[in-house]
């Protein structure tokens, strides 16, 4: 991978030379610790937060910004979470594979207060993201605030609690020695990729294959499974993945899928990283003044000027915006030079085979791979936070359970979005520390519970599987929402009149997390200058070698070309509106 892998060792920067927008301690500005009224600081001041990964890490500087002190327990001696790789699993901890590249963008998944250094690539291996983690743990010292290698057991309400609020949090050390502790708010940031999702049961004949089945949670690399038979069950973006690197080394590969899916590269029109082209306001206010019959029409043909995907045997039942898209760079040309096969659901088991829906059998399979997701569950919270209509755990806006009497604790991250995540769980931390120092206020429990079951509906229409339905949210429109509660959301009419440059910036170009940075609490000064430079940034990994300027030649040479061109355009007017899109 190209780009600069960034080691502990790292220091903040402590000059006045940088290489990108700076941020250290001697040019930005956080407002001032905001000043709590005293009844609310003595109910709510410590804050328990578990899980030292991307979430947790935001989560410890929200409070800080907020007045509140933060103790974050990271059950594992380091931090970065999903984004930390380890050569040896263990149980209870999210897992990535060797070769993992971030699905989003860099300039996309920053945070909204730290713009990544300008010389990493757009997108990043899992080591550079991990890398990034420690330059902003460095930068805001949030280390000593990070309690390792201590696990929490159990997180309870105390006695009183409808009165404080409190909660009883008990943790266990590297030694096996359990401390008890007291916290006035709780931060639940440990994931949701930790218990692998492996039906078997579900699977007639299994107890007599030969070969191994995992999941996709066990898998490092493909070196193991070179020269072998592979079936790969699942068409997620981990089970893309997987199937392509493991295609290129086995003797065949086959990808099941129940439902098929639409497959997107990371590189959009131009090249442009992917997110960066297409999660705009602009975009975004369009998508609702056009109908979607017309948009899913628009973007599966652009998709399909690529590669047929019925052709493909990629097609899927549902439209292109009704699910979350698969995006590899890679899969349909493993699929075109014959090293990777499609096959629908898998059915069951018979000796050494396989039984697929449609009644083919694939015989010799020495390997079954499944990429079926995960189970969502806190061990360590009370259950009867698990209220919805399915006993699942329900919350308002992804983030508060509607059941407590008193809004203490938050859950972050158990969401699915079309968008990069870190900002969105950033903005979770932050939301979540205002409602714990009493300056943002949450509905009564009711009107909580019929939101919840609003959005279900409404998800609902284009996901029939009720925990995608439950767990889906679109990007901005959920950004926004919860910037409105913190008062960060940016007024794009007070810019167009104030800042007419960075109000095109905003709505035309990519909605950057810089733009939740620019007024309000936290304000960076440095998010105007962020945004200005964010496609320099994008395009310092390129400049690696000089490129020799095209010479320029009379305009008339172009005059009959245009004439041609001005035609097409207007008799592909359909072609006209999908660029406007793509």
């Amino acid at each position: 991978m190209g780009g600069t892998v960034v080691s502990w060792s790292i220091k903040p920067c402590n000059s006045g030379s940088h290489t990108r927008p700076c941020t250290c301690s001697a040019t930005r500005k956080l407002s001032p610790k905001l000043v709590i009224d005293q009844t609310e600081a003595a109910m709510v001041h410590r804050v328990a937060v578990i899980g030292a990964g991307a979430s947790g890490l935001a989560s410890v500087k929200a409070c800080i910004e907020g007045g509140l002190e933060p103790v974050c327990f990271e059950r594992g001696h380091d931090i970065g979470g999903v984004w930390n790789f380890r050569e040896s699993l263990e149980p209870g901890r999210a897992s990535v594979y060797r070769s993992l590249v971030a699905n989003t963008s860099k300039e996309m998944m920053c945070f909204s207060d730290f713009p990544m250094p300008a010389d990493y690539p757009n997108y990043l291996h899992h080591s550079q993201l991990l890398g990034y983690l420690r330059l902003y743990v460095q930068h805001f010292d949030l280390l000593r605030h990070i309690r390792f290698q201590t696990t929490v057991t159990r997180v309870a309400q105390r006695a009183g609690f409808p009165q404080s609020g409190q909660w009883d949090v008990v943790t266990v050390n590297a030694s096996g020695e359990e401390e008890k502790h007291v916290f006035d708010a709780v931060l639940v940031c440990s994931g949701q990729f930790i218990y692998p999702s492996l039906p078997l049961s579900d699977f007639p004949g299994h107890e007599g294959f030969p070969g191994k089945c995992s999941h996709s949670w066990e898998y490092r690399d493909p070196e193991a499974y070179r020269g072998l038979r592979v079936l790969v069950v699942g068409i997620g973006n981990s089970g893309g993945d997987i199937a392509v690197e493991i295609s290129r080394s086995a003797e065949m590969t086959f990808l099941s899928t129940r439902q098929g899916a639409w497959v997107i590269s990371r590189m959009s029109h131009r090249g442009l990283p992917l997110d960066v082209a297409h999660i705009t306001r602009f975009k975004q206010i369009l998508m609702k003044l056009l109908p979607q019959r017309l948009i899913n029409w628009l973007l599966e043909r652009a998709v399909n000027q690529k590669y047929d995907h019925r052709f493909y045997g990629l097609q899927p039942k549902h439209r292109f915006l009704e699910r979350t898209l698969l995006i590899n760079d890679d899969l349909p040309g493993q699929l075109l030079k014959g090293r990777l096969l499609m096959k629908p659901d898998l059915k069951s088991f018979e000796g050494s085979g396989v039984i697929f829906e449609d009644g083919s059998v694939e015989d010799n399979i020495d390997a079954v791979i499944f990429c079926t997701g995960y189970n969502s569950g806190f061990s360590f919270l009370p259950p009867d936070l698990c209220e919805g209509p399915h006993g699942e755990l329900a919350l308002y806006k992804r983030l508060f359970p509607p059941s407590l009497l008193r809004p203490t604790l938050a859950i972050l991250g158990l969401f699915q979005a079309k968008g990069p995540i870190m900002p969105l769980v950033e903005m979770q931390g932050r939301w979540a520390a205002r409602v714990f120092a009493g300056l943002s206020f949450l509905p009564p429990k009711k009107k909580m519970l019929e939101v919840i079951e609003s959005d279900r509906k409404r998800n609902s229409k284009s996901h029939s599987c009720h925990k995608s339905s439950s767990l889906m949210v679109h990007y901005i429109p959920y950004m926004d929402f919860m910037a409105q509660q913190v008062g960060v959301r940016p007024n794009l009419l007070r810019l167009l009149l104030t800042d007419p440059v960075l109000w095109a910036k905003a709505l035309f170009g990519p909605c950057t997390p810089y733009q939740y940075r620019l007024t309000g609490p936290g304000h960076w000064t440095g998010a105007r200058q962020a945004i200005l430079t964010q496609w320099d940034r994008m395009a310092q990994p390129f400049r690696t070698r000089v490129v020799p300027e095209a010479d320029s030649a009379p305009a008339y040479h172009f005059l009959p070309f245009l004439f041609v061109l001005g035609g097409i355009t207007v008799a592909t007017v359909y072609g006209a509106k999908l660029k406007l899109f793509l």
